[in-house]
């Protein structure tokens, strides 16, 4: 334990700071995977309803996730959607 004043306060509040960075990757995480079972269970009405929560989830991470991680999860997320489209038309 730290001895110094500011020290002890800097814990503190890096200790605020990563929980509420695990519950906003936590949130994130769960919509990605709620997502991912519409998907798995063909079922595009849900997926397309859950799709703009689930971008919406993953732009309220930028403090978190780096720019090009955000862009890269958003662009699986819709591919997973329009490939479920073009399986389920052909």
């Amino acid at each position: 334990m730290p001895n110094i004043k500011s020290q002890v306060k800097r814990l503190k509040v890096t200790a605020r700071q990563d929980d509420e960075n695990t519950r906003i990757r936590t949130f994130v995480r769960n919509q990605i995977k709620k997502f991912n079972a519409a998907i798995e269970a063909k079922d595009v009405e849900k997926a397309k309803a859950l799709l703009p929560e689930t971008v919406s989830a993953i732009d309220k991470a930028k403090c978190i996730y780096h720019k090009n991680t955000i862009s890269r999860k958003k662009a699986h997320v819709s591919k997973a959607l329009s490939d479920l489209e073009a399986s389920l038309k052909a």
